[in-house]
């Protein structure tokens, strides 16, 4: 099913990779340090963030560090979409090879904390339930839509592997 809904947990520009999982906590096990995450600007984020709940940022998301313990640390707690105006690249890519789907929309800042959304990855729009808005969005391409589906980069090789034999 290409669509996702659920409830916003919103953030604004430059939200870093220190931000998302802060550094005092790497020495954590990902299920420990996802509790801390988002703790600096949001500290009821890790406690209360619940799997199939959307994150949403407006510019420059991921920036930082190319370490995947952010994106690692968001879906042990049940990010399964992202929504940002803009991306880090590395961050992007990162979160793709986790299993996360990130979605580009312009008009994120139409997008408050605890509203609503429907989110059409395979058609690039954003329904927002709460406000009766709809935001055009990035359509994410079905190859990396199969590569998400499966869990991400590692578990899609795996299972290519075993269906190809690929050596």
């Amino acid at each position: 099913m290409s669509i996702i809904e659920g409830k916003v947990w919103k953030y604004g520009d430059n939200i870093n990779t220190d931000i998302i999982a802060p550094a005092a906590y790497m020495e954590l096990s990902v299920a420990e340090a996802a509790k801390y995450t988002m703790s600096t600007v949001d500290e009821t984020f890790g406690r209360e963030f619940r799997p199939g709940e959307i994150f949403v940022a407006e510019r420059n998301l991921g920036s930082g560090s190319s370490r995947e313990t952010a994106p690692m640390v968001l879906k042990e707690l049940g990010v399964r979409v992202i929504v940002a105006k803009s991306y880090a690249r590395i961050f992007y890519r990162n979160c793709i090879n986790v299993g996360i789907l990130t979605i580009e929309c312009p008009e994120t800042d139409k997008i408050h904390k605890g509203d609503v959304i429907a989110v059409d990855y395979e058609k690039g729009i954003i329904v927002n339930k709460t406000r009766g808005e709809q935001y055009d969005a990035q359509p994410i391409p079905p190859h990396i839509a199969r590569l998400v589906s499966q869990g991400g980069l590692i578990p899609y090789l795996e299972n290519w592997q075993n269906e190809y034999g690929g050596k």
